[in-house]
């Protein structure tokens, strides 16, 4: 007989070897689990996040985990502290990418409503825990100090789960909405409130309080010295690797490394990295190679991998049977109903406090429910993830994609652009819109620059730049090649030099099928103009070379699907002496833009988006309608006050409806008054009798401004564009598009043609 194993060899598998492997087999069953949960539930309309909490509970001690070799290979000596370490190190990456992600500039204008609705529900439940302390610690029968116990449920019932809430919001296509930003805001900050509780609970026996001062400030030193140390090393980075893409792996490992090392420093003092990590990702320095580079190494793995990984723990830790009796089953049902209840209390009084609409504050208040860091995780979790979807679908009339013409949209409200370019040639133009449609005021503006690239293959793929392309698709070298070095450099100058942070897509997709990219994106940020480029470029020469054919095929389906208004860009900025060119690169030169007024939807939806640029003190705007001459004698127009300077400015047709009529004088009357008689815009009409008369003054002004904005049409035949649309080439931009995008027509501005969104597009043009 062979002589037994040695007793070293059977401690180094006990001690070594098989928490290991029992912390890789957790993982890939709870991997392999959540997919399988996800395309059974999606169609139903579930979150990833119930699949992947669903499958760390079915494989936890409620219901497989409870045949004992399955439990006896999960829950070894030590398999407790390797799954701790690793949701440590998961939270840590998790909340970093959050901060990295995080909208800050809407954080801190949104940072009353959502401190009073975070502490709202937070206090409520501060209440209710202290309430029900005493009852809690007679019936558990517990030992230690009542108070410890209180701060405990406290804990318990105040923490909103922040990585849910986000990762929930995105899955539902919420979390671009007003709604989804405040409750992602609001989670951020209850979970702060929760953090200080766990951090009372656990330092109270084991330091004084002097102890305990000084660790905090050591603590908070360490988080502020390395925000200061990234916003140095972040610039210089940027600056060593200009040819290039990206950083180094190297580099980005050093970057990493400095998080992970403050994470640890600051977990060894006691206290949770949670509010660290977040807060060194977003004051982390945005734009340039650096963050872009972090967030296309960390986006992957996160959202693929570790968060799946960390609501998966989130349900293993989840153990019913405890539940093992009435009295269980009453306290457990009892702490449930108080944590719904102290959150939609509190969440539902703050948001009548702030006017928030009943079902908004409602949909708030269970989001705020949720439950997600697995240091106070509960059984709840699980449960309260299944009614928020169910609420989401119930109220997706009120919170899905509502769009809000320019025509009608308030300026100073937060204006969010889709701009999408093939090629480098018209960024630089369309961030130069972006800049100027701020105002004067510096109105928030959210833009998107999409970056479009022909795959000629069936296979598509849209990735975001802080997203790392899937290698089983795709090279990310092969798409963009040189291309992607010169957007970048573009948007890195802009965002450096105006402090406006530029979202990078990129979509890789045949032209067939590229607007429903476009046009589904436009959808889910919400965006209330795409800007499109034109599918001619500038020559040397000055004359209009077409481009490939699928990009004006893919801006004429982007024009009939939409779900916003669209507008066609053609650039000319790189001839034109001024050109919205110069307000990206910080020009202090003032840039002459007009506005031609022809009446109907679309001119009324330039109008609106005019209004945006008249007010930008590098912008001198002229709003130009022309009139037919039997208007003069019958008086239309007399209600908009005429303006006697820069008389042969400004072109403008008399609608055929007598209710478009009224509707175009209303809102040039409002506008006037606005901004014509502070002198902010200027304004002329002229009058011609034809199409040719009509011709001829623009004929006049081609080379008076940079900018020329006009809608595209769509409102039948117009007496004074009779007889253009022989010569038209271009349909898509309509008849006076047509005309200044044309290269018989002696221009040297630039063009934006704009149609507003209408349930029912109309085709015809002037």
């Amino acid at each position: 007989m062979g002589a037994p194993p040695p007793p070293k060899q059977e401690y180094c598998n006990e001690e070594l070897f098989n928490p290991v492997l029992t912390t890789g087999a957790q993982v890939s069953c709870i991997l392999v689990l959540s997919h399988f949960f996800q395309l059974a539930l999606k169609p139903i309309g579930q979150p990833a996040p119930v699949a992947q909490i669903l499958a760390g509970f079915v494989l936890g001690p409620s219901v497989l985990s409870r045949i004992e070799g399955v439990k006896n290979f999960f829950f070894q000596n030590f398999a407790g502290d390797y799954y701790e370490a690793m949701s440590l190190y998961s939270r840590m990456f998790i909340m970093f990418l959050i901060g990295l992600e995080m909208d800050v500039p809407y954080m801190i204008r949104s940072l009353r409503p959502a401190s009073t609705i975070a502490f709202g529900g937070s206090i409520m439940c501060t209440i209710f825990g202290a309430a029900i302390t005493n009852f809690m610690y007679q019936e558990t029968e517990a030992r230690g100090e009542m108070v410890m116990m209180a701060f405990m449920i406290i804990g318990v019932l105040a923490n909103s789960g922040s990585p849910l809430v986000i990762r929930l919001a995105a899955d539902l296509k919420i979390a671009t909405s007003d709604v989804g930003r405040l409750a992602i805001s609001s989670s951020l900050i209850s979970d702060m409130y929760a953090v200080l509780i766990l951090v009372v609970v656990s330092k109270k026996e084991q330091m004084n309080l002097g102890k305990w001062f000084l660790s905090g400030l050591a603590s908070f030193f360490i988080v502020v010295a390395v925000i200061i140390f990234n916003t140095y090393i972040a610039n210089w980075l940027n600056r060593r690797n200009r040819n290039q893409k990206y950083l180094k792996n190297m580099e980005v490992f050093v970057l990493f490394l400095i998080v992970f090392g403050a994470a640890t420093a600051i977990e060894s003092m006691g206290f949770s990295s949670i509010v660290g990590c977040f807060l060194i990702g977003a004051m982390f320095p945005r734009g340039g190679r650096t963050a872009r580079t972090l967030l296309i190494r960390l986006t992957y793995p996160v959202q693929n991998f570790i968060i799946p990984i960390y609501f998966g723990y989130t349900g293993f830790r989840a153990d019913i049977t405890v539940l093992d009796s009435p009295r269980n089953i009453g306290l457990f049902v009892f702490v449930i109903l108080l944590c719904i209840g102290g959150k939609i209390t509190g969440t539902l009084a703050a948001c009548h406090y702030l006017k928030t609409p009943l079902n908004e504050g409602v949909l708030l208040a269970f989001l705020m429910n949720l439950k997600g860091h697995v240091d106070i995780v509960t059984l709840s979790v699980g449960l309260q993830n299944k009614l928020i979807p169910i609420l989401v679908r119930r109220e997706n009339d009120t919170l899905g994609y509502r769009h809000t013409s320019l025509e009608i949209q308030n300026p100073e409200s937060e204006l969010r652009m889709l701009a999408c370019v093939h090629s480098p040639r018209p960024v630089s133009t369309m961030v130069g819109l972006i800049a100027s449609s701020r105002g004067s005021e510096n109105v928030p503006v959210t833009p998107y620059l999409m970056h479009l690239i022909e795959l000629p293959e069936r296979t598509k793929t849209k990735v975001l730049y802080h997203q790392r392309e899937d290698d089983e698709f795709s090279d990310e070298e092969d798409y963009g090649g040189n291309e992607v070095v010169e957007i970048n450099d573009a948007v890195d100058i802009f965002t450096s030099e105006t402090g406006v942070i530029v979202n990078q897509i990129k979509v890789v997709s045949p032209f067939v099928t590229m607007y429903e990219d476009v046009c589904d994106f436009a959808e889910d940020v919400r965006a209330s103009i795409i800007l499109l480029p034109f599918h001619k470029h500038q020559r040397i020469d000055g004359k209009l070379e077409s481009d490939k054919e699928g990009i004006r095929t893919t801006n004429q389906k982007v024009l009939r699907h939409a779900q916003c208004s669209v507008a066609i860009l053609v650039d000319r900025a790189h001839t034109a002496g001024a050109s919205s060119q110069a307000q990206a690169q910080g020009s202090e030169a003032l840039q002459h833009v007009a506005t031609l007024f022809f009446g109907g939807p679309d001119d009324r939806e330039a109008l609106g988006f005019s209004k945006r640029l008249g007010t930008h003190h590098h912008i001198n705007l002229t709003i130009i309608r022309f009139l037919p001459v039997s208007a003069r004698e019958h008086n239309v127009g007399a209600n908009v006050a005429t303006v006697a300077h820069k008389a042969d400015d400004v072109l403008m047709a008399i609608p055929d409806h007598e209710t478009d009529t009224e509707a175009d004088n209303a809102i040039l009357t409002d506008f006037y008054n606005r901004y014509v008689t502070s002198g902010k815009v200027g304004y002329v009409e002229k009058y011609v009798e034809s199409g040719e008369e009509t011709a001829s003054a623009l004929r006049d002004m081609a080379d008076m401004y940079s900018l020329f904005i006009v809608g595209k049409g769509g409102r039948g035949h117009s007496p004074l564009t009779t007889g253009m649309s022989d010569w038209e080439e271009c349909p898509e931009l309509g008849t006076i598009g047509d005309l200044l995008a044309s290269s018989d027509f002696d221009i040297s501005g630039s063009v934006l043609v704009i149609q507003q969104h209408r349930d029912s597009q109309n085709d015809d043009d002037r």
